[in-house]
Parts: C-alpha cells; sequence; structure tokens
C-alpha cells in the first residue's frame, strides 16, 4: 500500500480533527468569557461559524502538502481511468470491425 492510497481519508479526518479542536478552544474562551458570546442556539452558532472559519484557515496553512497528496491521488485515478477507456475503445472498435467483416462475409454467403 503507497503512502497516498488513503490520503483523501487523512486529509479529511485531519480537517475534523483541527475542526474539533479549535471549537473546543473557542468554547473553553467563551466559558471563561474571554470571547463574548450571546446566550442560547445563536450563540452557539456563531461559535460553530467561527470554528469553521478559523479551522478552515488553520488548515489551509498548515495541510498543504496533504491536500498535494490528495490533488496527486485525484490525479492519478483519473489517468488510470482515462487509459483503461482507452484500451475499451480500441477492443470495442476491434469488435466492431470482426462483426462488420461477419455481417459482410453473411451478406455475401446470401447473395
Amino acid at each position: 500500500m503507497s503512502s497516498k492510497s488513503h490520503a483523501t481519508l487523512r486529509y479529511t479526518s485531519m480537517r475534523f480533527s483541527m475542526f474539533g479542536a479549535v471549537f473546543v478552544v473557542v468554547l473553553v474562551l467563551a466559558h471563561f468569557k474571554l470571547m463574548p458570546v450571546m446566550a442560547g442556539a445563536s450563540g452557539v452558532l456563531l461559535l460553530l461559524i467561527i470554528s469553521l472559519l478559523v479551522s478552515g484557515l488553520l488548515s489551509y496553512v498548515l495541510l498543504s502538502r496533504q491536500r498535494d497528496e490528495v490533488s496527486a491521488q485525484i490525479t492519478e485515478t483519473i489517468e488510470g481511468r482515462r487509459k483503461r477507456g482507452a484500451g475499451l475503445k480500441q477492443r470495442i472498435a476491434a469488435q466492431t470491425a470482426a462483426e462488420d467483416a461477419l455481417d459482410d462475409a453473411v451478406r455475401a454467403d446470401a447473395q
């Protein structure tokens, strides 16, 4: 198994972990009133939005290598599918030519 085989899973789990860590930090800051927060559901929603923004910025900076691995994995997958698709097109063309030759032979015998 190559190191890039689970790049997407690794990147996604790191993003979720980073979001969770930032959310906990924001909750602690709000609990100790180091960050002004409204009471109720709107306050929690504000904390979630702040956590999403901060973790997004952090992951953009800190997870660039993992993002590059995901990009390489996706590129390899697409290239592999293109190569298999080209082989498939050639096999279909060969089968079509064989069918046409057989059909021509049968029609020539019928006349």
